[in-house]
């Protein structure tokens, strides 16, 4: 019988979970999407997140929860195959998942967050949190915690601007994690952007005005044909993806190290202790 440390939720019976909850354990929580990402990798980014955070956590001694494969994602809805949860639900959603720890007080609570989408949402949840419990919850977004230096290094003097949706970070992470599913004989790059209200397309928020950008619900096929909503899949390979993913195991669990350290609790301030 195996002696290693289960270092995942789902593969834990409940006593054997009580157990680690003597030891205030950091735990993990991987949200993804469901969403197009192209012509040559699939739409379920959540497996790139779900790997890390399993990577992460049996790095560095943390639990990670199940994944949340499903994000807020409104521009990709118009694309058949994917699955976007409403604002509403993707709150509601992450706030009991936050709840079911935080009812049994484990406090050390991490986000990783594979969806740039997520972002704004998770936000007004962990505020709620800290409101209503007195407990900061962290997000790491993923892809953007890759620092500058990193993307010179892997892509040259082309530097940050391979960051896209349709290009890297994500199609080299799947070239490393799981490239039997990956179709690099499909890349097509559009090379020309849609119009909408007679202005052409800028993102998948905005449309471009005497060279401003002015918000607009953009959805990705009002955007481009094919996902690859200015990325360059064609320079991704599975070399860089090991960097990419390298990287970001050993700054998760540098983190994860971080908050065994500290209280998760703002009554670890005195209200009167600001920064200076």
């Amino acid at each position: 019988m195996s002696t290693a440390k289960k270092h995942l939720l789902e593969d834990m019976t409940f006593l054997e979970f009580q157990e680690r909850m003597g030891e205030d354990p950091v735990i993990l929580i991987p949200l993804g999407s469901q969403e197009i990402q192209g012509p040559m990798v699939p739409m379920g980014d959540f497996m790139l997140t779900r790997e890390i955070a399993s990577r992460v956590a049996e790095k560095s001694g943390a639990i990670a929860a199940p994944t949340m494969p499903f994000g807020y994602a409104e521009y990709f809805r118009s694309v058949p195959g994917g699955i976007a949860l409403s604002a509403d639900a993707f709150r509601a959603t992450l706030r009991d998942m936050l709840d079911n720890f935080l009812d049994h007080g484990l406090t050390k609570l991490v986000i990783v967050n594979g969806h740039s989408g997520n972002a704004p949402l998770i936000d007004q949840v962990i505020r709620a949190v800290r409101r209503d419990h007195d407990v900061l919850v962290p997000c790491i977004n993923l892809w953007r915690s890759i620092p500058d230096a990193l993307w010179q290094e892997v892509h040259g003097e082309f530097g940050k601007k391979a960051f896209a949706h349709g290009g890297d970070p994500i199609t080299s992470v799947y070239l490393h994690l799981f490239p039997d599913l990956t179709r690099m004989d499909a890349v097509e790059i559009d090379t020309q952007f849609g119009k909408m209200i007679d202005l052409p397309t800028a993102g998948l928020a905005a449309v471009r005005f005497q060279g401003t950008e002015i918000g607009l619900p953009v959805n990705v096929d009002d955007h481009c044909s094919n996902g690859i909503a200015g990325g360059d899949a064609s320079r991704s390979s599975a070399d860089k993806g090991e960097r990419f993913v390298d990287h970001l195991v050993t700054f998760c669990s540098d983190f994860v190290e971080h908050m065994r350290s500290v209280s998760s609790s703002t009554k670890a301030k005195s209200k009167g202790e600001y920064a200076a």
